[in-house]
């Protein structure tokens, strides 16, 4: 595959094809482009020639991506049984998938170790009472101890993991619980995770979480594997500088140290964030003493990062600038009743118009993922791009009987 640029920003999309699109499916509408999912995993390929590399499914679990990335070759690190489920589905070996969940409910472990799956794949444990639910289901399989090493980082203290207790047994207890996992099954790695969205600034946090968990593969010993994260960010501004993926690389490298066992990594973010953009309607423009309100078709039940994490998606208009028209400062927001229904603030784009086709940019990773049905409202549709214009849906639009379709009369 030929050099690709380390990040895609939305001025990159062309946008006749995704006027195209919205023409064709309507808004609000995810389109997701295959091919730079591909090109983002030859990159973390070549930046890591030597780590066997996972995808976290949780970014992105539409099915024609897991389809591509099966056929790259990466393996599939799942936190959830329907994860799992979907993997295998899309390609995945089962040896290639790595179950990470997080005090997973009785009914994921019966769904994972039910299945003819269930002694390829590895499970990971992230507490000493889920060693004992597994001993209790008769598992005696591969497994993985996941570690809070005590350090986090990430782009907002929702997503910064590596120092909240929730996430996986004490640093100091961390030997220990592997030597009872060895005598429950096949010890076969070490986890931990530092947080997402990791950009260079992080770096200290992350080559210590990596120094500690080196220290422990050498301890522990006899591994295959020890599996330090993803969470490797990308630019969500339109100025910011993308990620030195070589730097990451080598930070990582040199921070493990030599240890008897393959490195593992786990990006979810990195291979699909720049992949994606949403499609949206303005419905409404109305003008205020403070500024411009553009109401439009997509709010936080599209699209929840922006109410979540105050995160920031850049936002450009897709009409034809014939003839040009004068920029404003506007403030887009969704059709949800609350005020954090925003997903832009404070933003300059050209005067504008009901019907004006809006894209925002990076929405491929957690876009989809994290759609709700708040206010009885139907999730949008999925479009995939492969090659410059060949499109397909992937998903279909819900409708509002499919809202209320599990309601009992």
């Amino acid at each position: 595959m030929s050099e690709t640029p380390p990040i895609r920003r939305l001025s990159d999309w062309g946008p006749e094809p995704l006027r195209d699109i919205a023409d064709e499916w309507g808004t609000p509408t995810y389109v997701l482009d295959l091919d730079r999912v591909a090109a983002n995993a030859a990159r973390l390929a070549a930046a890591f020639p030597a780590a066997d590399i996972a995808y976290a499914v949780k970014a992105n679990t539409t099915r024609p991506v897991l389809e591509r990335l099966a056929a790259a070759g990466v393996g599939a690190e799942c936190a959830a049984a329907g994860e799992v489920e979907r993997a295998l589905a899309a390609g995945f070996p089962a040896e290639r998938i790595r179950y990470t969940a997080v005090n997973p409910p009785a009914r994921d472990l019966a769904s994972i170790l039910e299945t003819d799956a269930a002694t390829a794949m590895t499970v990971t444990v992230g507490a000493e009472d889920t060693l004992d639910r597994l001993v209790e289901r008769g598992f005696e399989g591969r497994l993985c101890v996941r570690v809070n090493p005590g350090v986090g980082a990430g782009h907002h203290e929702k997503v910064s993991t590596g120092a909240e207790p929730k996430f996986g047994v004490p640093y100091e207890r961390a030997t220990a619980v592997c030597e009872r996992a060895r005598a429950v099954g096949d010890l076969v790695g070490v986890h931990a995770h530092v947080g997402s969205g990791i950009s260079g600034d992080d770096l200290t946090a992350h080559r210590e979480l990596v120094r500690r968990m080196g220290d422990l593969a050498r301890t522990v010993g006899d591994l295959e594997f020890v599996a330090v994260g993803g969470g490797f960010g990308v630019p969500y501004h339109e100025n910011e500088s993308p990620l030195d993926l070589s730097a990451v690389a080598r930070a990582t490298r040199d921070a493990l140290g030599d240890v008897d066992a393959q490195l593992a990594i786990e990006p979810g973010r990195y291979f699909v964030a720049d992949a994606g953009v949403l499609l949206t309607t303005v419905n409404t423009v109305k003008p205020t003493p403070e500024t411009t309100v553009i109401g439009v078709d997509a709010g936080m039940t599209t699209l929840a990062r922006p109410a979540l994490y105050d995160a920031y998606h850049a936002v450009r208009s897709l009409e034809p600038d014939r003839p040009p028209k004068p920029t404003t400062h506007v403030d887009i927001t969704g059709p949800v009743c609350e005020t954090a229904d925003v997903l832009g603030r404070d933003r300059q784009l050209p005067e504008p118009t009901r019907g004006d086709l809006l894209a925002v940019g990076n929405a491929g990773a957690y876009g989809y993922e994290m759609a709700s049905n708040y206010n009885s409202r139907p999730r949008p549709a999925v479009v995939v791009l492969e090659g410059d214009t060949d499109s397909r849906l992937a998903v279909r639009r819900e409708t509002l009987a499919d809202v209320t379709r599990l309601e009992e009369p």
